[in-house]
């Protein structure tokens, strides 16, 4: 056997290891993107069973936030009419918090001056609202 028939036979079992371990090397790869596409389709459609059911959800609330809309706007207008009132009911006991003008109306002269006070500030906001 010559120089050349040896180096013709090494090579040509070195190319079919070269072979061999790319087609081990291709079928554990195809192995895995099988796995990987499985996977990927399941993500796919759990994800779409997530969107889905957040979608719900979102509607869900925004019904929900529809339905407190008026009642959180129905307590924001009680807080600004007690406020008012509060500030009528301080006014009117500055007012009438001096010695001298609590002996000159006595007792109930002071309860009735607020009372009429409240009572017209009441009426003003009223008719104010009806206006708007």
């Amino acid at each position: 056997m010559e120089l050349g028939q040896l180096a013709l036979i090494i090579f040509a079992v070195a190319f079919l290891l070269l072979v061999l371990f790319i087609g081990v090397f291709l079928l554990k790869l195809t192995h895995s993107l099988s796995i990987i596409t499985m996977d990927v389709d399941t993500i796919a459609r759990s994800s779409n069973e997530i969107l889905g059911n957040a979608n719900t959800l979102l509607d869900d609330v925004n019904e929900k936030v529809k339905t407190l809309d008026p009642t959180v706007q129905a307590v924001a207008d009680l807080s600004v009419t007690v406020s008012q009132l509060n500030s009528s009911i301080q006014v009117v006991t500055n007012k009438f918090s001096s010695a001298k003008a609590a002996t000159s109306f006595g007792a109930s002269g002071v309860a009735a001056a607020v009372a009429k006070t409240v009572m017209g500030n009441y009426k003003k906001r009223k008719s104010h609202k009806k206006e708007k």
